[in-house]
């Protein structure tokens, strides 16, 4: 395997795009984009436990309509990237990317030193952008994500942002 990975600094956002930091008012917007996504979303409950929690909550809008968001919570010094979720009409448009390195930027400037996430076995589009960006696979969570008759495995993935993305032993 390679080196650890490392965040490089991206493009900027289009100008019609405007990334914000979304709110239990965009719940609406954010319920529909995650039911049109997954077989099994997130609830409601889940999306407003994120905000009572302070999880960076972002949102990459195009006109005035939400394209895809991001969550991102933080604990010490690592940054875990919980969801990442585009409309389907936008993706293959690199409106993703723009929304990770937004996310990765604001890992960077609360000091974070590591982003992990899990993505689908299955999920090539999302492993790509990720090893893309310099995500490493670290490790494996078998059955994690739920899939009818027999769950998904996931890849755990992993980012250093100011130093190793592997943990020190």
């Amino acid at each position: 395997m390679a080196g650890p990975g490392v965040y490089r600094a991206g493009r900027p956002v289009y100008p019609e795009q405007e990334l914000r930091a979304l709110s239990e008012s965009d719940l609406p917007d954010i319920l529909e984009i995650e039911r049109l996504s997954y077989s099994y979303p997130w609830s409601e409950g889940v999306f407003r436990d994120t905000f009572r929690s302070g999880y960076a909550v972002l949102g990459l809008v195009q006109g005035s309509r939400l394209e895809g968001y991001g969550v991102l919570a933080t604990l010490y010094d690592e940054a875990h990237l919980l969801n990442l979720c585009m409309r389907p009409a936008s993706r293959g448009r690199g409106l993703a990317r723009q929304l990770l390195r937004a996310l990765l930027r604001g890992a960077v400037l609360q000091g974070m030193q590591r982003v992990v996430l899990e993505v689908r076995v299955s999920n090539r589009a999302a492993r790509r952008l990720y090893e893309s960006e310099g995500f490493e696979l670290v490790g494996e969570r078998p059955g994690y994500y739920p899939d009818g008759v027999s769950p998904e495995d996931a890849l755990v993935m992993a980012l250093g942002l100011a130093g190793p993305a592997s943990p020190v032993t």
